[in-house]
């Protein structure tokens, strides 16, 4: 009995150009090439692209084995009784100390606002630094942890602010967070250092500070 033609196609298998021949592992397309920043031109906040992924990672490990954990006031110079004082005397005087800024940031950590003074100091590091690659990884860094707003250390920025930090990423410099620098730096100032002034952790120091010069006198 003659097979039917249906029945013989079948057995034929898919004929060229029907089915895409199968592609082993080693006939695999070549992946496509690696593009620098294809996505970050623009600054946008939901920016996801992996430039330099593992370039980023070990910079940001190698900054918060430096700021983590907190430095406590013994491995910082001790403060002398008169500079304990001076730091109620203005902001200035307690950001220019050292010690004072270990201290005030350990305060911060327990309003939840520790993001202003890493940002703050931050962008001081940034300011330090001559080398134009070094400025652009480390200006990049700065705007993921504290200025993208997918970052849970966000500070808190107005928007004419914003604008002009993302213009500024196009080309960043030492100083393309000044403006953003100042207004968290004006924002500490008038909202945390007050209470920070009248906190049971500065109490306690202006209070050893005298137990000491009353034991010298």
């Amino acid at each position: 009995m003659p097979t039917p033609p249906e029945a013989e196609k079948q057995h034929t298998g898919p004929e060229e150009g029907e089915q895409p021949p199968s592609m082993s592992s080693h006939d695999a397309a070549p992946p496509a090439p690696h593009r620098r920043n294809p996505c970050c031109l623009c600054w946008c906040c939901c920016c996801s692209c992996s430039w330099n992924e593992e370039r980023r990672r070990a910079w940001r490990a190698s900054r918060e084995s430096r700021l983590q954990p907190l430095p406590s006031c013994e491995a910082c110079a001790a403060p002398s009784p008169e500079e304990v004082r001076s730091w109620a005397q203005s902001f200035d005087k307690l950001m220019h100390s050292p010690a004072g800024r270990s201290v005030f940031r350990e305060f911060l950590r327990t309003e939840y606002s520790e993001e202003n003074m890493l940002f703050w100091l931050a962008c001081e590091e940034l300011k330090a630094e001559a080398n134009q690659h070094v400025v652009d990884e480390k200006a990049r860094l700065i705007y993921e942890d504290y200025v993208s707003i997918l970052s849970p250390k966000e500070v808190s920025l107005d928007s004419r602010v914003r604008e002009g930090i993302n213009k500024k990423m196009q080309e960043p410099s030492a100083h393309t967070f000044d403006d953003a620098q100042l207004q968290i730096y004006t924002l500490m100032h008038r909202d945390s250092y007050p209470r920070f002034l009248s906190s049971p952790a500065y109490r306690a120091l202006l209070l050893r500070g005298r137990s000491t010069s009353s034991s010298e006198a």
